[in-house]
């Protein structure tokens, strides 16, 4: 792993933008982090005593972070404010006009009752971009439904187009909608923050989890469609592009992706060395492959399996056809190319010292994102923002504190 410097002199595009990131778990967070990774100052609000649920999720790191918890939360500071407590909920408010964004997820009409609604707040700041994220549409008859990507998962028919065709319907391995509905979410934030430059003007935005789990199915939603019913499962295999999955050689897995028929030409003569393959009218074209696939994918199964997996790879590369060896994860975040590319950061930690951090993936004009922040501690910016953006003197924070509405870092000499 590498170590990252700041990254202060990078010229940032949301460098300025300052969001309030009121919410927790996985979408609203994942939101946050985007608009903080293109340099927006992202002061993420927690509860005093447990903070964002993720971090009692995951291994743990340190006293208040996890493995899951450091996933959706670099580049943000923490403060702590019990908002089920009027004084929590006032200092967010007073706030709020130092602020550009707001970004939620509780329950629909859970910020209206809280005095934290659209509404409420944009009559303290009119320009306000508002983004709440929920389960499901605020306007329908399930509207105060808790959103949760498993169930989305399988509502939205993912989880039917998931797995091999005998198999039960089967999960994503990751948090897929949840990971959507944020990065859907911060586009729309961009947007937003577009057109009030443009035109003054804030924006509310909606997000549901089941809007965007259904935007995931993509082609295979338009296929059942189509069809008046659910496309085939193919499991690792492409359902219209053959053979296009992850195939067994004689040592191991990998991946072959014949994209066209001159690819599939080559696929035949240079590298399993059986043209009669591609000879035979009924593999000739990718439609006639696919509609044959049952024929096809035996026969390829068995003499894929033939050769050891390097012979295969070589064969594959010079031919120009799509292929990798199929790593385990570790072995993948530990890769030469992961390091190469600074994908993964060793940051300063306060208890173990340093922790692994996910960079940015985004390039701009040649040059990775820097991590400018690690994932926060539990309310380690609390003393400080509220110190710089509000001028609360340190009586008035520890009054707070005793009462429970926040908590304090331990002050450094």
């Amino acid at each position: 792993m590498t170590n990252q410097t700041t990254g202060q002199d990078v010229d940032l595009p949301l460098q300025g933008v300052r969001v309030l990131d009121l919410s927790r778990v996985f979408a609203g967070p994942l939101c946050g982090q985007v608009l903080a990774d293109f340099g927006a100052e992202v002061i993420k609000v927690e509860h005093p005593k447990r903070g964002d649920d993720t971090r009692d999720w995951g291994l743990r790191i340190g006293k208040t972070e996890t493995t899951y918890y450091n996933s959706m939360n670099r580049n943000k500071r923490s403060i702590t404010l019990d908002l089920q407590s009027e004084q929590g909920v006032q200092i967010v408010r007073e706030l709020l006009p130092q602020f550009d964004v707001v970004i939620h997820n509780f329950k629909t009409g859970g910020a209206e009752k809280l005095g934290l609604g659209y509404e409420q707040l944009k009559a303290i700041k009119p320009d306000l971009i508002y983004c709440a994220v929920a389960g499901y549409d605020s306007s329908g008859p399930e509207a105060t439904r808790p959103g949760y990507d498993l169930v989305i998962q399988g509502e939205a028919g993912l989880m039917a187009l998931n797995g091999e065709a005998n198999t039960p319907p089967l999960k994503f391995g990751v948090a897929v909608v949840d990971m959507m509905t944020g990065m859907y979410a911060a586009q729309a934030v961009l947007a937003a923050l577009l057109r009030r430059e443009r035109s003054g003007k804030g924006r509310l935005i909606e997000m549901a989890l089941y809007d965007c789990g259904l935007m995931v199915t993509g082609y295979y939603g338009l296929d059942a469609l189509q069809l008046g019913h659910d496309p085939a499962r193919y499991g690792n295999a492409h359902p219209s592009i053959v053979p296009y999955g992850m195939y067994e050689a004689a040592d191991g897995p990998l991946i072959i992706a014949v994209g066209n028929n001159a690819q599939f030409d080559k696929f035949c003569r240079q590298v399993i060395e059986r043209p009669d393959i591609v000879e035979d009218p009924r593999f000739a074209t990718n439609v006639e492959r696919a509609k044959n696939r049952l024929e096809l994918g035996p026969m390829l199964k068995d003499l894929i399996s033939t050769f050891e997996r390097n012979v295969l790879l070589e064969r594959l590369t010079a031919a120009g056809i799509p292929c990798g060896h199929v790593a385990g994860l570790h072995e993948a975040l530990t890769s030469d190319r992961t390091q190469r590319s600074g994908l993964i950061q060793d940051m300063p930690h306060p208890v173990v010292g340093t922790t692994p951090v996910f960079a940015p993936p985004y390039r701009l004009d040649g040059q990775r994102l820097p991590i400018r922040n690690a994932p926060p501690t539990l309310g380690e910016g609390t003393r400080e923002v509220l110190q710089q953006l509000l001028n609360m003197s340190d009586e008035q924070l520890q009054v707070l504190q005793q009462g429970g509405v926040l908590t304090l870092p331990e002050l450094k000499f």
